[in-house]
């Protein structure tokens, strides 16, 4: 259908638990979201069909309209004509688990971690790297791969002209294994290989009765160069064509649809895309669920999308309390705890995981652990945001070279949009708390604006940026997105009893002492012309104490003058209740509560 001549968009996200549908209708010109339904995903017993959650949502998008989208077979009407049916139908879905993928590579830091990306770029979970240096033995890889029953294999390894030989020997470890299909043993493994050319017709050869072999360009085909998209293309491709036919009611949800249904993370990841693209800007999106939390960036046009497995908000809670430790959780909270009380209470999130916060104290100690499993998501981000791994490069060598390692691409002082996702950023009572959970986690530097996902739409307008990119842009910034605010922090360690920062906007001039947080007010829709002093040795951008001019905007927080320091300087336990009680009092946290009670 042409672009133009679309007014009814009706598009759904089945995620694991529960199936969105939005509406969006063309108003005078501009896409606006009109409303949005919701019920349980049903690819589980009793139902094992999609389809039914599908309709309940659209069921429920068609009582809050009035508008008849389902006919009498409960089939989507289209075309959209007088008070019935949609011009378009789009989908995504991480139901059923969502899209999960086995890795292997050569060498573990160059040609497997350049398949991680491919795979993780894709929209998928990589459930395991194998790699012929990973330090096992042959019978533990094959074991491995016997174990997992993973949705598909993606095989990299050996420039072009390179490596044969050890290529064969790692694809014979998957001819030994013969691994089964998640899904079901009524059909073969997808398997993709993106290694080395030379190489192909051995590859066939081991992989003909074993796996539904797929031969994609190699994905490094030289040490100097990385060519992800066409794993990344397969790997979706074959999604639609073996996973998803075979997920329970998926065929039927195929013919449904008006363009291919897109695994959830990968659309984020093409709205993230789009929007940094279309900005020039650079762009952090985060999305913290209850198992996992999907980190995407887009730093100087290269995207990357990483998925913390473990750290999650209930089912992996105590993941988070094991990899950050007691000490780490404790820091972020006011009142005197006893760790072992504070370790049972994280856990019993874990057992009983529908559970929300029932006082303010618990609601401290819910948005302290998203904290730090946002903080170890994004470390776990920047490990994989590197450059090519076995690069030549020309060294100079100097007395100031920090380290010899790869330069993560993940630089928070170029940073310009921090965007946050999930439960417990999109639903925090008060916005005010969502903007200082994402600073103190992911500590922006310089001038940085914040927003976040209002009802979590992301994924279907990522499957409709490929449609009709407009009406998803649109809709992006003017429902999907509730901006914040903007984030003033100047990086180094600010000296006491000094300012760490001066802000000047109009005729004001805001100071903030080190050590200190401020909020000033700045409205939704505002934008200031503004000037920022750091204090001695201090940097927002333009190298140590240098001033920069900005342009920045307001939002439903406002300005917010972070003055505590990069990294963040933490006060030491005996300091700990007074110093978290200003910080939470000047941004508004919990107005009406003494912060120090645990009632």
């Amino acid at each position: 259908m042409n672009p133009e001549d679309i007014r009814l968009i009706l598009a759904t996200d089945c995620g694991s638990t529960t199936t969105k549908a939005i509406l969006i209708e063309r108003v005078g010109g501009e896409f606006r979201l009109r409303l949005r339904g919701e019920a349980p995903t049903t690819v589980e017993a009793p139902y094992e069909d999609v389809i039914v959650g599908v309709r309940n949502a659209v069921t429920e998008v068609e009582e809050l309209s009035g508008r008849r989208i389902l006919d009498e077979q409960g089939n989507i009407i289209r075309p959209a004509r007088d008070a019935e049916g949609v011009d378009i139908y789009l989908s995504t879905s991480s139901a059923g688990g969502g899209l999960q993928v086995m890795v292997m590579g050569l060498v573990r830091r160059m040609t497997a971690e350049s398949a991680q990306r491919a795979a993780l770029g894709a929209g998928a979970i990589v459930m395991d790297v194998l790699s012929l240096d990973d330090g096992w033995e042959t019978y533990e890889r094959i074991q491995r791969m016997r174990q997992l029953r993973p949705d598909m294999l993606l095989i990299s390894g050996g420039v072009d002209g390179g490596e044969v030989s050890r290529v064969v020997e790692m694809v014979e470890l998957v001819g030994a294994a013969k691994p089964q299909a998640r899904l079901g043993r009524q059909f073969q493994l997808p398997c993709i290989f993106a290694g080395n050319v030379q190489a192909r017709p051995l590859v066939e050869e081991v992989l003909q009765d074993v796996a539904a072999l797929r031969i994609v360009d190699n994905l490094r085909p030289n040490m100097d160069r990385e060519n992800l998209g066409p794993s990344r293309q397969a790997i979706q491709e074959e999604f639609l064509r073996h996973v998803m036919s075979h997920a329970p009611g998926y065929d039927r949800l195929l013919a449904w649809v008006d363009a291919e249904v897109m695994p959830t993370p990968a659309a984020v990841g093409k709205l993230v895309q789009q929007v940094a693209d279309a900005h020039q800007i650079n762009v952090l999106g985060v999305d913290i669920g209850g198992a996992t939390t999907d980190v995407f960036s887009v730093f100087d046009g290269q995207f990357t999308r990483t998925v913390s497995a473990n750290l999650g908000m209930s089912y992996s809670i105590s993941n988070v309390l094991a990899e950050a430790g007691l000490d780490n959780i404790l820091r972020w909270l006011p009142e005197e705890v006893h760790p072992a009380q504070l370790s049972d209470q994280i856990r019993n999130k874990m057992l009983r995981p529908t559970t929300i916060p029932q006082s303010p104290y618990g609601l401290r100690v819910e948005q302290a652990v998203a904290r730090e499993a946002l903080r170890l998501a994004l470390e776990q981000h920047k490990a994989l945001a590197t450059g090519l791994k076995g690069m030549r490069r020309e060294r100079v060598v100097s007395f100031d070279q920090q380290h010899l390692g790869e330069a993560s691409l993940i630089d928070m002082m170029k940073l310009d949009l921090l965007i946050g996702s999930g439960g417990v950023l999109s639903h925090a009572p008060r916005r005010n708390q969502a903007a200082l959970m994402m600073i103190d986690a992911f500590e922006p530097r310089g001038v940085t604006r914040l927003a976040v996902d209002s009802i979590f739409m992301m994924p279907q307008l990522g499957v409709l940026s490929q449609v009709h990119p407009q009406a998803a842009e649109q809709v992006f910034w003017r429902d999907c997105l509730i901006p914040l605010g903007t984030c003033l922090a100047p990086a180094g360690t600010p000296r006491a009893g000094q300012a760490a920062l001066t802000l000047e906007m109009k005729e004001q001039t805001l100071p903030v002492a080190a050590g200190e947080i401020q909020l000033v007010p700045l409205a939704e829709g505002e934008k200031r012309q503004v000037t920022l002093h750091p204090g001695r040795g201090l940097d927002v951008g333009e190298g140590p104490g240098k001033s920069r001019t900005a342009e920045i905007e307001g939002g439903v927080t406002g300005l917010v003058l972070d003055g505590r320091g990069r990294p963040l300087v933490h006060p030491a336990p005996a300091d700990r209740a007074p110093t978290l009680t200003r910080w939470f009092g000047e941004m508004g946290m919990y107005p009406g509560e003494e912060v120090g009670n645990r009632g």
